[in-house]
C-alpha cells in the first residue's frame, strides 16, 4: 500500500492506518456526541464492540478499498445509532421493541428468587453486588435492579422514591 519493502510496508500500514482510523472515530464521536460509547442500552454496547472491531480491521487493511469500506461502515454504525436513539425518544413502541426492560431482583430486603431464575443471575452474583455497594444488611436494600445494559444497580438506605423504579419489571407480581 505504501512501499514495496514488505516489513516497512507492514510497519507503515500499522502506524498510518491506525492513526487515520482513530482520528475518524474521534471525529464521528464528536459529531454524534458523548452518547456514542455510553452503555445506556444494549444497542450502545453492541455499537462499542462493533466500532472496536472495525477499528482493528481498518488498521490491518491491505488495500485502500477495504480501508474506505471500513470507514463507511463505521460512519453508518454512528448513523444507525443516532437514528435509533431518536426513534426511541419519539416512539415508545419502537423503544419497547429494541430495548429490554430493567428487572427488579430484590425489593425491600427480600431477594426475588423468580427474578433471579428468569434473568439467570446467580444469588452469589447478587450478593457480590450488594457487597460492592457497601450494603451491611438486607434490610437496608430498597431495590436491586438488573439494568438493560446488564449492570446491577443497588438502591439502599432508609427510603427511596418510587420514581427510581419507574419502567422496571417485577417478576414476582
Amino acid at each position: 500500500m505504501f512501499v514495496n519493502e514488505p516489513m516497512l510496508d507492514v510497519l507503515l500500514r500499522g502506524v498510518i492506518l491506525t492513526a487515520l482510523a482513530m482520528s475518524w472515530v474521534v471525529l464521528l464521536v464528536r459529531i454524534n456526541g458523548l452518547r456514542s460509547f455510553s452503555k445506556m442500552t444494549n444497542f450502545d454496547f453492541v455499537m462499542t464492540i462493533a466500532v472496536g472491531s472495525m477499528l482493528a480491521g481498518a488498521s490491518q487493511s491491505t488495500s485502500w478499498t477495504a480501508f474506505a469500506q471500513t470507514f463507511v461502515a463505521m460512519a453508518m454504525l454512528f448513523v444507525v445509532q443516532y437514528s435509533t436513539a431518536r426513534l426511541r425518544s419519539a416512539s415508545p413502541t419502537f423503544s419497547r421493541v429494541v430495548q429490554n426492560v430493567p428487572v427488579v431482583l430484590m425489593r425491600d430486603g427480600q431477594i426475588l428468587e423468580e427474578a433471579l431464575a428468569e434473568t439467570r443471575v446467580a444469588k452469589g452474583d447478587l450478593i457480590a453486588k450488594l457487597r460492592e455497594a457497601n450494603v451491611l444488611d438486607f434490610s437496608e436494600v430498597r431495590a436491586v435492579v438488573l439494568e438493560t445494559t446488564g449492570d446491577i444497580s443497588v438502591l439502599h438506605g432508609q427510603k427511596s422514591v418510587d420514581e427510581l423504579l419507574q419502567g422496571t419489571r417485577r417478576v414476582d407480581r
